[in-house]
């Protein structure tokens, strides 16, 4: 009676596989010969057409062509070219049969992504026809970044670091070369670049490539850095080992006088967006960040002298950045120079500088002894912004107590009056 009963148990099991199974092999009957890979007759996931119009599912036909083999599968035909152009069109229509036949088992296919592998050598090519048309006139330069160029390179740039950046080397960097004359890179453009991926692969080239390379990586970084986001854009770099040594030699060993600047402007949009004394910071100023910034400046031309005040101003809002500026023994020396030879703005960032560091009592002697106190009232003299103004004011009242052989006072009509006082 049980073996009974386990024999109709066994035979009813056996009826419903059969059943499901026949209804699997009509599911499959009823596949469009059409959406079947001609290589293995299954249904195609990512159908690819050959220069010979036949398409075949992705997987096979490139299992055929790393083989060896130098012909279409289906024709015969010897391949002129390797090229496999994605069917959306097709994989579009598999997609809705999948959906109509859910019922039968069937599951829609996912929408593929492209290899990057695959596009490599054709988007090299691209991207060094593109540089070419830049270099020949200024006008090709205009129409290539009206047209959105940017935000495909850099969209371009960010898949291949992805994929892998020591594999791609030479591609990102002749995408990174594009870019860096591309300013600027729009809202688009910069959040491709301001993947964490992407800042990797930048930093890495900082670091590890050649002049040209290094160039415009530093250029680029500039351009992500000067967005909105730029303090999220920091908090990702702090994750990132190096950065803060590849802008700081970029300094201290100069490879261009554009290199340079940009390096500047980088550190200055760093350590600006950062809380005081943060991090960054400090780690630039351990590093000895002032003493290279006042060297750089006794040589620079205007732009570099003018980014390299501008980032020991921002450094001297901190504590540790006033000391390290303080017990500097060029600094005095090499702002009083600047002043009222560079520019204005190079004017109005040293008398700030000096402004801030002329708190302590050893600075302002030493300032005196260069000359600062003569210096100041010429910039009053000359003229200057209300703030840089009140700045200078405030100064010649702290550096008065110590010059005990000249006062002035401001008259309308003479300017300065230079009044001897008795020792």
């Amino acid at each position: 009676m049980i073996l009974s009963w386990r024999n109709r148990r066994a035979h009813n099991n056996k009826m419903k596989n059969n059943n499901r199974l026949c209804e699997d092999l009509d599911a499959e009957t009823n596949v469009p010969t059409h959406f079947r890979c001609p290589i293995s007759l299954d249904l195609m996931k990512d159908p690819v057409t050959l220069c010979t119009g036949i398409t075949y599912d992705r997987e096979n036909i490139e299992r055929w062509i790393e083989a060896g083999n130098e012909t279409c599968p289906f024709t015969k035909q010897v391949l002129e070219t390797f090229d496999l152009i994605p069917n959306h069109i097709l994989r579009r229509m598999i997609q809705d049969w999948c959906v109509q036949n859910r019922s039968l088992g069937v599951e829609r296919i996912p929408t593929p992504r492209i290899p990057v592998s695959q596009y490599g050598k054709k988007c090299g090519e691209l991207v060094r026809k593109i540089k070419n048309w830049g270099k020949e006139s200024e006008r090709n330069k205009r129409c290539i970044m009206e047209n959105g160029t940017a935000c495909i390179l850099s969209a371009s740039f960010e898949s291949f670091a992805r994929d892998s950046f020591e594999k791609h080397i030479n591609l990102l960097v002749e995408i990174l070369s594009v870019l860096s004359w591309m300013s600027p890179l729009g809202k688009e453009g910069r959040s491709k670049l301001e993947t964490e991926s992407s800042l990797r692969c930048i930093i890495w080239l900082l670091r590890n490539g050649d002049l040209s390379g290094r160039q415009s990586a530093v250029l680029v970084l500039k351009e992500i850095l000067h967005s909105d986001e730029r303090r999220i854009i920091t908090n990702t770099l702090r994750a990132i080992e190096g950065v803060v040594e590849a802008l700081f030699f970029l300094i201290k060993e100069p490879i261009s006088p554009t290199a340079t600047k940009a390096s500047l402007m980088a550190i200055y949009c760093m350590i600006s967006s950062t809380t005081k004394n943060d991090m960054i910071t400090s780690r630039f100023l351990e590093m000895g960040l002032v003493g290279v910034i006042v060297e750089a400046i006794v040589e620079a031309d205007k732009s570099v002298c003018e980014e390299a005040l501008g980032v020991l101003d921002e450094i001297c809002n901190t504590e540790k950045g006033k000391e390290e500026a303080c017990n500097n023994a060029l600094i005095m020396a090499v702002l009083v120079r600047k002043v009222l030879r560079v520019s204005e703005w190079a004017t109005e960032l040293s008398v700030s500088i000096l402004w801030k560091l002329c708190d302590e009592e050893s600075v302002r002697i030493e300032a005196i002894q260069v000359g600062t106190f003569k210096k100041l009232l010429v910039i009053l003299q000359v003229g200057c912004g209300e703030s840089t103004k009140e700045k200078v004011k405030e100064l010649l009242k702290l550096l008065n107590v110590y010059n005990n052989r000249v006062d002035c006072s401001v008259d309308s009509s003479m300017g300065f009056k230079y009044l001897k006082k008795p020792f």
